[in-house]
């Protein structure tokens, strides 16, 4: 066999692991290198007057470094298309603004990251976009909801945030297209590893990620993934006209944390099961919100939609209210107080106080006493030490 041909392998027929590690990562062509080089460039030499080399002009339009993180992303997702977004934000932004006119709808969950809520009630309600929120898990409220208005879209985050609240995507999707409303779902709890909302007939799926895709707390992006060719071609348009991309070298983090993502997210569900099983159990603790839990009233849903354990992601109220959550936050020594997840690293905030404080004062306010917890891969015994001692130290001031 001549050394520089590439042996074919059906990738579409393998497990998510081997598709992360090598969909999009072909070795290149002139050194060999296992790992697609960074193309930090703006923009491309080109043979004559649109002579272009590989379809590349200028970065904005497209770049070889984010074209292989887009093979690679969508052949874990399972997705036709992959568009690679500089945030999550602009990843949301970029796929309403390019399918929604003003006098559209959009039927929001009553539990949503709280700079999703700021997007839609701040920059597209002025624009012209109706809003109006629901119990997303309700699927009989979602139903009269779609009976009442004309939606273009149904808005979903499962599990939610911050309360983790799990909605049915199928059974969402069901009474959605029998209206003519489409689904999107915000599946940046789970992970393409956990959930596949695409499967489960969502018309789109979006992620921040900077969360568990990167996974290492050091990259901010986000994504859009289609397999609708009319949409993807209307938002990738967009996106390049309006520049919301990821940049090379963004990219180039984004495709690596792919590559250990199922490893990280099976380490994550682990050490955040046996966590949430610990504090269900504490005094300090008025109630645990986490998926994986029986006690959880989406339990059922979560252990047939989600697959090969439950996130990361921990919420929990204190019997001490908003002065106990804050001082616990202040006080740990092992997981870092900070906005964000899905890294590495375990992470402790206040939502109320920090990620959604956008929401408060709103139909989508979160207890003043409620905690999340980023839950990482560090050793979970030292997890729980270090929530124990804050619960002390807590106590003490």
């Amino acid at each position: 066999m001549d050394s520089k041909q590439t042996k074919h392998v059906e990738l579409a027929t393998t497990s998510i692991a081997t598709r992360a590690i090598h969909a999009g990562q072909e070795p290149d062509p002139m050194t060999g290198a296992v790992v697609p080089p960074i193309y930090m460039t703006s923009t491309f030499k080109q043979d004559g007057v649109g002579g272009l080399r590989g379809g590349y002009e200028y970065t904005r339009t497209a770049n070889p470094t984010r074209d292989a993180y887009s093979a690679q992303l969508a052949a874990v997702e399972g997705a036709k298309h992959a568009l690679a977004f500089a945030s999550g934000l602009a990843a949301i932004d970029v796929l309403l603004r390019s399918t929604l006119k003003p006098g559209g709808n959009i039927l929001l969950g009553n539990d949503v990251y709280g700079g999703t809520y700021r997007l839609l009630s701040k920059v597209f309600v002025p624009w012209g976009v109706g809003l109006d929120v629901v119990d997303i898990t309700d699927t009989a409220a979602v139903s009269a909801a779609l009976e009442s208005k004309q939606y273009s879209y149904v808005w979903v985050e499962t599990p939610s945030n911050p309360l983790l609240n799990i909605t049915d995507i199928a059974a969402t999707v069901a009474v959605a297209h029998a209206r003519g409303t489409k689904v999107v779902v915000d599946n940046t709890f789970a992970s393409p590893i956990l959930q596949h909302p695409l499967e489960d007939g969502a018309d789109a799926v979006v992620y921040s990620t900077t969360k568990y895709i990167g996974g290492h707390s050091d990259v901010v992006g986000g994504a859009v993934l289609l397999n609708d060719d009319e949409v993807a071609e209307k938002v990738a348009f967009l996106q390049n006209s309006a520049g919301a991309v990821s940049s090379p070298f963004d990219s180039w983090l984004d495709m690596r944390g792919l590559k250990t993502l199922e490893l990280r997210v099976k380490k994550h569900s682990e050490n955040a099961l046996r966590l949430a099983q610990w504090l269900e159990g504490h005094d300090e603790i008025e109630h645990v919100w986490y998926p994986g839990l029986q006690s959880h009233p989406g339990h059922e849903i979560a252990a047939r939609q989600m697959h090969g354990g439950f996130g990361g992601m921990i919420s929990l109220q204190l019997k001490g209210g908003m002065e106990m959550a804050k001082r616990v936050v202040g006080a740990t020594q092992i997981f870092t107080l900070a906005e964000s997840l899905g890294g590495v690293e375990s992470l402790i905030e206040h939502p109320a106080a920090m990620t959604h404080a956008a929401v408060s004062g709103t139909t989508l306010e979160v207890p003043d006493n409620l905690i999340r917890l980023s839950v990482g891969i560090e050793d979970v015994e030292d997890l729980i030490a270090d929530l124990e001692q804050a619960f002390a130290a807590a106590r003490a001031q």
